[in-house]
């Protein structure tokens, strides 16, 4: 990885998804512009808020897919988060263990 680059992995496919009350909502269901979450594999020399293994919060409207070994990645700037979700964020007991 170079520079201020992130590989992430989705956490979820484009299938079915669930509401909170246990409505299953289609995939073809048009929604509004909606963030979504996965999880770091990769960071470059020049990113330092994130690292491999944490969860992450990005627009899929901004992304380029790759192909690695027949996985699908998404590659994008460290700029381009919006949230990052850890455990070594959850240093003292009024913190979420979300930086955003």
């Amino acid at each position: 990885m170079l520079h201020d680059r992130v590989l992430v992995r989705t956490d979820t496919g484009a299938g079915e998804r669930r509401s909170s009350g246990g409505i299953v909502i289609p995939a073809t269901a048009a929604v509004g512009k909606r963030l979504e979450w996965a999880e770091v594999v990769a960071v470059g020399h020049n990113v330092r808020g994130v690292e491999p293994g944490d969860r992450v919060l990005y627009d899929p409207e901004d992304r380029a897919e790759v192909e690695v070994r027949g996985v699908a990645y998404i590659l994008m700037r460290e700029r381009d988060l919006h949230a990052v979700a850890a455990e070594r964020l959850q240093g003292s007991e009024d913190s979420t263990g979300l930086y955003l």
